[in-house]
């Protein structure tokens, strides 16, 4: 059995949105489009490109898949190599001839889950919604966070009317980069449980 593990680049405020380039997604008159660079470096890129090397499959929502559809199969690095490769899914109920060579168009949350049964890693970038729907579904193994060092005040937040209180744990050592980012590879770990701290 594979798993499927969500990365994710992320704020401290909790935006995913865009961190690839100004024009990625500005939906919602989102302005800081390309927050990424600037906050990243080149320990935290190689970090990255070793991630997407171990993917056996790619897994997508739709907006996250038009904009990878839109850039990837032009690029002929080892990541465009390695995401060009792979067969890719992305769960849609509208695309129907999807133009990206190898993908697979999936009904739902319920079938990516079933791809756990055919590909060692499945990975999905961005696609915060496909990302809840697994999550409240329990099909998401890890959810790997990508935390940068700043806050943005507006666009997508993952855990927006996040209906379900659940723990995680660390399944890997966190790792810190030169300018600050960090990650943080989480798996499910059962309901909230609360108490009494300790008076110390």
């Amino acid at each position: 059995m594979g798993i499927i593990v969500a990365n994710l680049f992320i704020t401290l405020d909790g935006v995913y949105q865009a961190p690839g380039g100004r024009e990625e997604d500005p939906e919602g008159g989102f302005a800081y489009g390309g927050w990424q660079a600037p906050v990243s470096d080149d320990e935290a890129g190689a970090a990255i490109g070793e991630e997407i090397g171990r993917i056996d499959a790619l897994l997508l929502g739709r907006k996250t898949y038009d904009i990878f559809a839109a850039y990837w199969p032009h690029q002929t690095d080892e990541i465009g190599n390695t995401l060009n490769r792979v067969p890719k899914f992305v769960v849609s109920d509208t695309l129907t001839a999807p133009g990206w060579e190898g993908t697979t168009v999936l009904p739902d949350a319920e079938a990516a889950g079933r791809l756990r049964e055919e590909h060692g890693e499945v990975h999905m970038f961005g696609s915060g919604v496909l990302i809840r729907s697994l999550l409240e579904a329990d099909l998401l193994d890890r959810l790997h966070l990508w935390l940068y060092p700043l806050t943005l005040g507006q666009g997508k937040r993952l855990f927006d009317a996040w209906p379900i209180a659940t723990t995680f744990r660390l399944a890997e050592p966190a790792r810190s980069f030169p300018k600050g980012a960090v990650s943080l590879v989480y798996e499910r770990a059962g309901g909230v449980e609360t108490r009494d701290m300790a008076a110390s």
